[in-house]
């Protein structure tokens, strides 16, 4: 089975294809699982400075024993900071935490805060990108990009920025692709980062993903996550236990062409957000 393992960004910086998603993790959590993660295979960890764990990564990385430029960190913007200051301010706090020289991927954490979802912030994200234009500029940033972003939010930046934004992360999982984006971003050569590739755990009950997992004789996590991985999204699975963060890395499956056209087709018949 052939499939990316790294993704060359729209400014040539190179991005591995599977990382470990820190969301909801405590500081401990972070760390631990950050350790573990690295010291078995993964090279990509994604945290942010609204999961209040930061700290946990940069101690994980440290612990790890691995050459920076060998391990790929991404954190993000939190949603409810906007503005040129204010994200100069936040990058400042998520590199205190992190205790890194520089930072691989930060993104918008979301075109709106969480608190006014579907508001306009346009102009405020606008100021917030070209503050992270500017920390790209001066180095501290390998790259830039957004997060849960849809066409509205993302045309305005590349009307008045300077630099395309190189990822967007978005939730994406059997039954939920976000086709209208990811062919936009596609489109533009945005690389799609898929976050919650469980669907929080929805998406292992289906009984389409039960039955493939069956005729495969894998689980229906590995179904999951090899979905994402074979359309070729960068895929972010979170846990807190070794053996899951094993197996996730792992255990991939040759998903068949025609078992993988059921599943994009499944997009069309339910969603589970």
């Amino acid at each position: 089975m052939k499939y990316k393992t790294d993704y060359i960004l729209n400014n040539k910086i190179i991005m591995p294809h599977f990382g470990l998603g820190t969301w909801q993790m405590s500081k401990e959590e972070a760390r631990i699982s950050t350790e573990l993660a690295l010291e078995n295979g993964y090279r990509l960890i994604d945290t942010a400075l609204a999961y209040n764990n930061e700290d946990g990564v940069g101690k994980g990385f440290k612990n790890s024993g691995l050459k920076r430029e060998d391990v790929f960190i991404t954190s993000k913007l939190p949603a409810e900071i906007k503005g040129y200051k204010e994200t100069l301010s936040a990058f400042n706090d998520t590199m205190e935490n992190l205790n890194l020289d520089y930072l691989d991927l930060y993104l918008i954490h979301a075109p709106w805060p969480w608190d006014d979802i579907g508001g306009d912030y346009t102009n405020k994200n606008i100021e917030s990108y070209k503050a992270m234009e500017e920390l790209y500029k001066q180095g501290k940033i390998k790259a830039i990009g957004i997060s849960n972003f849809e066409k509205k939010h993302i045309e305005p930046i590349l009307k008045e920025c300077e630099i395309i934004p190189a990822v967007n992360q978005i939730s994406y999982y059997i039954g939920h692709i976000q086709k209208e984006i990811t062919d936009y971003l596609d489109s533009l050569n945005i690389v799609t980062e898929a976050y919650s590739p469980l669907g929080t755990g929805k998406t292992l009950k289906l009984n389409i993903v039960k039955e493939m997992a069956e005729k495969y004789n894998t689980s229906p996590a590995s179904i999951c996550i090899s979905y994402c991985i074979l359309n070729e999204r960068i895929v972010l699975p979170k846990s807190t236990h070794k053996e899951r963060i094993i197996e996730n890395f792992i255990n991939i499956t040759d998903i068949s062409k025609e078992d993988m056209l059921k599943l994009n087709n499944f997009d069309n018949k339910i969603s589970l957000v």
